[in-house]
């Protein structure tokens, strides 16, 4: 498995999905959870058919060590791993894809490094960078409490804020998955089912630290400096982060567009892979 060393000398591990002669270039996807393997991103609905995809693990998760300074597992500071990612691969500029809370890495960087990015995709973001937490992902939830996983799930959902076991978590976060997906069929079980063991609890806690309302104002003012054209991919089943998140998180590029999905929940590539992955191709192919 590939690797490289990022700014304090820590060696950190990339997978690369597509061909080698592939014709397009490249695209660097960042995992979401937070603290989550990027294995559960496959190959985001076969968009590595025409492009490689490069996928870092992130500290913590993966192939990748865990940091010894926990400091490390922020995201300000993964978006500068993903810094010396770049520079690992030799890009100038590039593309970027990021999923869920891979979101917040990616506009730290892009408002760090704004001159790099060619095309920026954000998938079923988070709007916790932006100050806003819309309620419509519990309204989603709602809408939905006629299926019949939805009694089993809301009990999880509950248990889960007291829940303190590993292995109790991932019991109840499977209970609760079907609320990511569109429907909960079988390609969507076994998605969910990789969940559990794929989270870094340590990560995952540091993810937010040292984040204060001074560097959030900074970051955001320099969301507000990005050229590059942004596409916001949201879902109207997700009740995870809801489609308003979408939307204010877009608010903050001077050139961004959000694009629903319908019939889609936070993971657009396992519920219609045949709608999210030509949207993405012909956002990235857009002159």
């Amino acid at each position: 498995m590939p690797h490289f060393r990022t700014y304090d000398d820590a060696e950190l591990h990339y997978r690369v999905l597509g061909p080698d002669d592939a014709p397009l270039p490249p695209l660097v996807c960042l995992a979401g959870g937070p603290g989550r393997d990027a294995a559960y991103l496959g190959d985001l609905g076969g968009l590595s058919t025409h492009r490689q995809l490069i996928l870092p693990d992130s500290r913590g998760t993966g192939a990748s060590p865990a940091a010894a300074d926990p400091s490390r597992y922020a995201f300000p500071q993964l978006a500068e791993d993903l810094e010396a990612l770049r520079a690992h691969l030799g890009l100038e500029r590039f593309a970027l894809l990021a999923h869920d809370a891979g979101a917040a890495v990616a506009q730290a960087y892009a408002a760090g490094y704004p001159q790099r990015l060619t095309r920026l995709v954000l998938v079923c973001p988070g709007s916790r960078l932006q100050g806003e937490l819309p309620d419509d992902a519990w309204e989603i939830f709602e809408s939905r409490r006629h299926e019949e996983w939805w009694p089993k799930a809301s009990v999880a959902l509950r248990q889960l804020t007291e829940a303190a076991d590993l292995s109790e978590v991932r019991e109840l976060l499977f209970a609760a998955a079907p609320l990511a997906y569109g429907r909960w069929d079988e390609p969507q079980r076994t998605h969910a089912a990789t969940e559990g063991a794929q989270l870094g609890p340590v990560p995952r806690a540091g993810f937010w630290q040292g984040v204060d309302e001074q560097l959030r104002a900074a970051l955001l003012a320099g969301l507000h400096e990005v050229t590059c054209p942004v596409l916001v991919v949201t879902g109207d089943r997700d009740a995870v982060t809801g489609m308003r998140a979408g939307e204010w998180v877009a608010a903050s590029f001077p050139d961004a567009r959000v694009h629903p999905l319908h019939g889609v929940g936070h993971y657009p590539w396992v519920d219609e892979p045949d709608l999210f992955g030509p949207v993405v191709e012909e956002f990235l192919h857009a002159v």
